[in-house]
């Protein structure tokens, strides 16, 4: 049967029995002076206890009338009928109690629940749509807030370690389907466009057993976090008013997880992370654009998949990442709220746009003997120069900002990981969940988050796009 013609509930609700109920439940707290709030609320506890009984009923009665076929999922033989085993499973209206029949498979040596493959239940004891909010809920901020928002939004009390398991057992999930599914997506392919590739790395808070042995920013050369690196994929065709390039509505695609882009010249094969890049790079159809654009933080990871995967592709080192190099090093020199620090950095802004790279570098240069921060930001800038030549970029069109690789990495790691609750806990399926459903949101808002909202205008702490 086709899905447009499988049977459904059309039976209405007996409104005339129901406006008694109503009444009757109303009533006395309006008489008590109860305000509408109190009212729902009440109202609301009310029918999903009534919901959640009809439905345990109804269940029950239909697993006993039309039980699902007694057949092992493994090989196909009959399972012997080992009889009912209650379990209790959290659904939208509240816990309920699922008569289910077991059955035992003597070839395979293992039992089964056909009721529970029948009903898409699994271990979790969390009905498909509690496991679908939970999961929302879970990847748009840290657990333990998550599991209040639940609770307040439909009155699912799950704790934030259940939580936390249910996000990661999506996570796997998604993984396991990014790994294996590398057709076309549902992205129009990119013909005769441009299409930017976006690359970056974020640390994620481990616990200490996770990070031992690994050497890191912390005084005494240890680690407390590992890195995600994420690749997210976008168009930007259209200008706004400033004739700046913005991306597309829809046209944004996240990838992420804790891999190594580490790669040897001699290797063979990519580096995980690099097939990661290439997997996505197939989904979205980057070898039918016009145009192909990579843009990064100046990381030499970025540029060596750049240049392994799109070796003609324009790379651009984000405008962001290098006026913020400038402003890092003008705090070093100058000091945090200095006027001589402002008007020095705006000298180097207006270098660095202009494309003048021969008289930042001699700038930089003449500090380099005293301060040890200017001899490293003058490398920077030396071995991306070709890819800072921002007049020839902008006159070509393109976007010079990472703001959506920016967007991402803050909104949907920083965001969600950074409590102390999820600190530790925040693995790779955890990655995977939360940047799949920044696609998906980036898909249904048509809208990215703005990844500079709350820069001040100080030239020293806002190194903010002007351009694109």
């Amino acid at each position: 049967m086709s899905d447009d013609k499988k049977k459904t509930p059309k039976e209405d609700f007996d409104l005339p029995s129901l406006l008694p109920f109503m009444t009757s439940f109303v009533s006395p707290m309006m008489q008590q002076g109860s305000h509408l709030g109190a009212i729902e609320s009440s109202l609301r506890d009310r029918l999903l206890g009534e919901s959640a009984r009809t439905l345990e009923a109804s269940l029950n009665e239909e697993i006993l009338r039309h039980p699902a076929p007694m057949v092992c999922p493994r090989c196909g033989r009959a399972l012997e009928d080992k009889g009912i085993k209650p379990k209790e499973i959290t659904t939208l209206f509240g816990t309920i109690t699922v008569r289910r029949r077991y059955g035992y498979c003597h070839h395979c040596k293992k039992g089964d629940f056909p009721d529970d493959r029948r009903l898409g239940l699994d271990e979790s004891g969390l009905s498909p749509e509690v496991k679908r909010l939970s999961g929302l809920f879970g990847g748009e901020t840290d657990f333990a807030r998550g599991s209040e928002l639940l609770w307040e939004a439909s009155r699912i009390r799950l704790s934030s370690k259940q939580l936390q398991r249910v996000s990661e057992s999506l996570g796997e999930e998604i993984a396991q389907e990014e790994e294996a599914d590398v057709g076309p997506d549902h992205h129009p392919l990119p013909f005769g466009r441009t299409i930017y590739i976006g690359m970056d790395g974020t640390g994620i808070p481990m616990q200490a057993r996770e990070t031992r042995g690994r050497r890191g920013k912390q005084a005494d050369g240890s680690s407390k976090t590992r890195e995600a690196k994420m690749c997210d994929i976008w168009e930007a065709n259209r200008v706004n008013k400033e004739k700046i390039p913005v991306k597309d509505p829809g046209s944004v695609s996240y990838t992420a997880s804790i891999e190594s882009a580490a790669q040897k010249d001699t290797d063979l094969e990519l580096s995980a992370f690099g097939r990661r890049v290439e997997r996505e790079a197939a989904r979205r159809g980057v070898d039918k654009a016009a145009r192909i654009v990579v843009i990064g933080d100046g990381a030499p990871w970025i540029w060596n998949i750049a240049g392994e995967q799109f070796p003609h592709a324009i790379c651009i080192v984000d405008r962001f990442h290098a006026k913020q190099h400038l402003s890092d090093l003008s705090k070093v020199m100058f000091g945090a709220k200095s006027a001589k620090g402002e008007s020095w950095t705006r000298e180097r802004y207006d270098e660095l746009d202009q494309g003048r790279m021969d008289d930042l570098l001699k700038n930089l240069a003449i500090y380099e003997k005293t301060f040890p921060e200017a001899k490293r930001c003058r490398a920077y800038f030396e071995n991306n120069r070709e890819r800072r030549r921002s007049p020839e970029f902008w006159a070509q069109g393109l976007s010079t900002s990472s703001g959506v690789v920016e967007g991402g990495c803050k909104s949907v790691v920083g965001g969600g990981s950074r409590s102390p609750e999820c600190t530790g806990a925040f693995g790779e399926p955890i990655v995977s969940w939360r940047f799949d459903a920044a696609s998906k949101a980036a898909d249904m808002t048509h809208s990215g988050k703005d990844a500079w909202k709350g820069w001040r205008h100080n030239p020293q702490e806002n190194p903010r796009e002007n351009h694109g």
